[in-house]
């Protein structure tokens, strides 16, 4: 049970409302994060916005849902693991992809080091080497798409700490970070 509120978006008024509408506008429904994170406008505000940007940004749909797989893996979050291996096979990966994602492998050798520089950033709580960085610009990535990998690593981290802290309820068919060792 989440020990925060999660607001009931029929009776939320003002910002939240407000907030709440666009989510469930966009999405068809609302799910029980952004309910949670209700409480304080500001903050679903951000993550809807910080979400938002990155939406349309230079990776695409499949390797930014790689991206939070792998986060949420290495934070244990079972809320996000859960959310983005639904939306993951909404964005065409297969249930074998999903597996690879959260354990830091992609498809190929470019979502690889991808998948294995947002883990080294995890890992290193951003003090990432030459290495790490060569490594990533190598399979092809530019810094755009860098600064990119970076910034899904930190909205997923900002998600992963909120729902692991709140114990937001999963609204999502369950997945657990303890079923991939």
């Amino acid at each position: 049970m989440s020990r925060l509120t999660a607001i009931n978006p029929s009776t939320a008024t003002g910002k939240s409302k407000e907030l709440l509408d666009a989510v469930k506008g966009k999405l068809g429904l609302v799910p029980n994060m952004t309910k949670v994170m209700a409480n304080a406008p500001a903050v679903l505000e951000g993550y809807l916005a910080f979400s938002g940007a990155l939406g349309h940004g230079l990776l695409d749909a499949q390797t930014r849902e790689r991206l939070a797989l792998v986060t949420a893996q290495q934070n244990q979050c079972d809320y996000c693991l859960s959310a983005h291996s639904a939306i993951g096979k909404m964005v065409g990966l297969k249930p074998e992809e999903l597996i690879e994602s959260r354990e830091g492998r992609g498809g190929s050798e470019r979502t690889t080091a991808a998948l294995t520089f947002a883990k080294r950033v995890l890992e290193s709580k951003g003090q990432i080497t030459d290495a790490d960085l060569a490594a990533v610009r190598a399979a092809g990535y530019s810094d755009g798409e860098v600064a990119e990998i970076i910034a899904h690593v930190a909205l997923n981290v900002l998600t992963n700490y909120f729902n692991i802290a709140t114990g937001v309820d999963i609204d999502f068919p369950r997945v657990s970070f303890a079923e991939v060792a």
